[in-house]
């Protein structure tokens, strides 16, 4: 099978998922349990796409010195919570984590 072949099945394939949610407005509606958990969905999803990257050196947990994006992870963690400013996190945590990159 061609690359373009691969490509244009992938194509096809995210557009009839897409198509299902637009298709299916007003049509079904989730159980009543489930709709109070949707918010926390985004969260859930952006958890587990940096937890990994985090917690993860070579492929082993590591929590300790050696792993300056866990530390600078926890930095930005604590700035979040202390000022609830998105930029001001980010720069906090690029900055702990570029000083300590240099310390180690």
């Amino acid at each position: 099978m061609s690359l373009a072949m691969v490509m244009l099945a992938c194509g096809l394939i995210t557009f009839a998922i897409r198509l299902s949610f637009i298709a299916m407005e007003g049509r079904y509606r989730p159980p009543g349990w489930f709709v109070p958990l949707l918010p926390f969905v985004p969260i859930a999803a952006l958890t587990a796409l940096v937890a990994p990257d985090l917690l993860l050196v070579k492929g082993h947990l590591s929590l300790g010195a050696g792993n300056p994006r866990f530390w600078a992870g926890l930095i930005a963690i604590v700035v979040a919570a202390w000022r609830g400013n998105i930029l001001l996190t980010i720069g906090c945590g690029f900055a702990a984590l570029w000083l300590l990159r240099l310390a180690v």
